[in-house]
């Protein structure tokens, strides 16, 4: 995953992107993508706070934090909080459930409009209901972002267009999910 985010260099090869060495432009590269990981980070401020974090309040765009709210599955959880995206959802995200953290990360990806999103076992702590809202939020976007899924569970990564299954780091399938279990 760090050789992915540009964290790390591969100790051969490289990386490459509509051609080019994601290593001639690291930060372009970096400006791209947006990372879920397992466990989002948040911080003791609101749900918009934590959506567009590190874009001060007067500069949110409104229409851009709607939509991403949408996209990732929230309207209808921030629809039910009194203050909706202005209540706060404490210490790292004290206050929310394992989906409504994984999901806030989602939009945050979505809000800062990143091209490439990393989700990173973004589901693999949750109960199976949080994780079909998850699993819609990212389905959703198929046709509309480029998605590295890193998962253990097959089930995951059903919708994909085209798997890698990696054992020990090294690559022994690849195709669609029906390639994949079938052989």
């Amino acid at each position: 995953v760090d050789v992915i985010l540009g964290l790390l260099a591969p100790e051969s090869g490289e990386i490459r992107y509509k051609g080019k060495s994601i290593y001639k432009n690291l930060r372009s590269w970096q400006n791209l993508i947006g990372y879920i990981p397992q466990s989002i980070f948040l911080i003791d401020d609101t749900i918009e706070g934590n959506i567009a974090f590190g874009v001060p309040k007067h500069l949110i765009d409104r229409e851009r934090l709607d939509q991403a709210i949408q996209s990732a599955q929230l309207a209808e959880f921030v629809d039910q909080l009194p203050e909706g995206v202005k209540s706060v959802v404490g210490e790292r995200g004290v206050r929310l459930s394992g989906g409504q953290r994984q999901r806030i990360g989602i939009a945050r990806a979505l809000y800062h409009q990143r091209e490439i999103l990393v989700l990173d076992e973004a589901t693999s702590a949750l109960d199976n209901e949080t994780e079909h809202l998850v699993n819609e939020a990212i389905k959703s976007l198929n046709g509309t972002k480029t998605m590295i899924i890193i998962a253990h569970r097959l089930s995951t990564i059903e919708h994909c267009d085209c798997i890698y299954l990696l054992d020990q780091g090294r690559l022994v399938k690849s195709g669609t999910y029906q390639d994949i279990i079938l052989n």
